[in-house]
This record gives structure tokens, sequence and C-alpha cells, in this order.
């Protein structure tokens, strides 16, 4: 079993298509992918893929076995990065990630706790999805980040924030008239929410309408603030997302909160416990003061 075996199969899962994993994810072919796969099936001794004309899906041996294949591709990036760093002339270096949008609220409180260190260290700023910081915090290319809890990962999490989830509507549509959106004004709304990938929000708005009585079935899944703006206005749906979404509001889309209790979603710091950063340290022994 090799390497590339295990970026193949996590490559299909994730694209769900062995042919748009071989054509845009690994530019290789799609029977040289499809080789590969069999050998791993073979090396393993079960099949990890079903294949039909609908795509390709992991069977539950592949569940099971996909989970232990991210973690040991995650744990070989990190030995790469260790390897690079190590390689490289001292310099004290500090790479801190922020859910995209998060930026605007996190990033001078951020730079406030390391204003003692900003002469001696070079901090690096990255935006990208919530999951996909989670994995640089495993690989070793983030020293820290702003984003969800996400599950899966071997990380450590410090929540410093609750944000309630708002409903973003057309700036045009007949809600906008009231004070607060009710649960039940999602019935026969197209309804825009987080997709598998923002699996958090996911699980937030699931459990939402699920104890307010409501099947309110998705719509879009969606897993950036562009796509979510751009569908409300297009499609004149609902959106419910967290509060730092009104950062990001153009002129044809409006916010209003949910009536009653809102679920909320929780802004979190991660890092990895095995990351010796002094600045992480000195970034941590501030915290009390970042949340304040």
């Amino acid at each position: 079993m090799e390497l590339r075996h295990l970026r193949y199969l996590v490559a299909v899962a994730e694209a769900g298509s062995l042919t748009e994993a071989a054509q845009r994810r690994l530019h290789t072919s799609q029977p040289s992918l499809s080789r590969q796969i069999r050998d791993l099936e073979k090396e393993v001794g079960v099949e990890l893929l079903s294949r039909s004309v609908h795509g390709a899906a992991l069977t539950p041996a592949g569940e099971g076995f996909i989970d232990h294949a991210r973690q040991a591709l995650m744990h070989v990036d990190a030995a790469v990065e260790a390897a690079r760093k190590a390689a490289q002339p001292v310099r004290k270096t500090f790479a801190i990630g922020f859910q995209t949008g998060h930026e605007m609220n996190w990033l001078p409180p951020a730079m406030r706790v390391l204003r003692d260190e900003l002469a001696n260290v070079e901090v690096t700023v990255v935006s990208d999805y919530s999951p996909d910081l989670a994995g640089a915090l495993a690989r070793g290319r983030l020293d820290l980040a702003f984003l969800r809890v996400e599950p899966g990962y071997d990380l450590e999490y410090v929540v410093v924030d609750r944000e309630p989830l708002r409903v973003l509507m057309p700036n045009d549509h007949r809600l906008t008239a009231r004070d607060a959106v009710r649960p039940e004004d999602f019935v026969g709304e197209i309804f825009i929410g987080g997709s598998k990938k923002a699996t958090v929000l996911h699980a937030v708005t699931d459990e939402y309408f699920r104890g307010v009585g409501l099947d309110i079935p998705l719509d879009h899944g969606v897993d950036n603030m562009a796509m979510v703006m751009s569908l409300v206005a297009s499609t004149r749906g609902l959106a419910l997302m967290p509060a730092y979404a009104e950062n990001l509001l153009p002129a044809s889309v409006v916010s209003r909160p949910l009536d009653g209790e809102a679920p909320t979603i929780e802004v979190a710091i991660g890092y990895s416990r095995s990351n010796t950063s002094p600045t992480l340290q000195l970034f941590l022994s501030r915290l009390p003061e970042l949340i304040a």
C-alpha cells in the first residue's frame, strides 16, 4: 500500500466520481485511477467504493477506512512540513488562519494580542473554509486559526464566541416587513443552508428545525458566503447563517433575527497540541485579553 493509493481514495470520496477526481483533482486518466483503487481494495481485502452510473460512493468498509486514511495523510504532511521548517534558517514565524469573513472581527484583536511580538515575528494571515483550516492546523501549516469546532481532527479548541444565526433574504422579500422571522415562515420558501462540507452549520440548522417540529428541506447547500449571497439574490430564498455574514451583505440582501431564542454556532481558536511555537504559547496565555 502506498500513500498515493490513500490520496486517490480520498480524492474520489470527496469528488463522488472517478472521472471528476481523475480529471480535475488528480490530473490522471480515469482508467489509471480505477486500477489504483482496485489495487488498494485488493491490498485491504474488501471493496471500498461502490461504482454506478451516478458516480462512486464509499461502501461501509470504505467509510471505516477513509478517516484513518485522512489521518495518515495528515501525519505525513505534518512530517514533511516539520522537515522543511527544520531545514530553513532559524526565523520566528507565526501563521494564523480565519474562516472567511471572520478576519473582519478577529484580526484586529488578534494582532493586538501579538503586538509585543510583531517586531520579531513574521506573521502570515490566510482566509479559508473552516474544514480546510482544521486540516492546515493538523498538517502544521498553520499555528492557530479562528474556525468552527470541526469533528475528525486531533486539535485543541478554545471557544471565544457564540454567534446567533440570522435570516438572510432579498431586500424586497415580503418578510423584510417583520422585525423577526418565525421558524414557520420558512415553510414553502426556498431554503439555503450549509453543505455537507459546512458540517457544523449543517448540524446546527438541522437540530434547530427538528427542535421546533419542522421539516424544512435544504434546497441549496453552500460552503462559502459569496455563494450564499448569490443564491439568496437569484433564487429569492431564505438563508440561515451566522451573524458574521452581516459583514459581507451586498445591497441586494438584508438580514433579520429569528423570533425567540436563536440557535448559536461557536467561534473557536484551534491549534495543535504538538505545536511548541513560543508565539503560540504567548497568544494562548493572553486569551482572556482577546475574549474580553
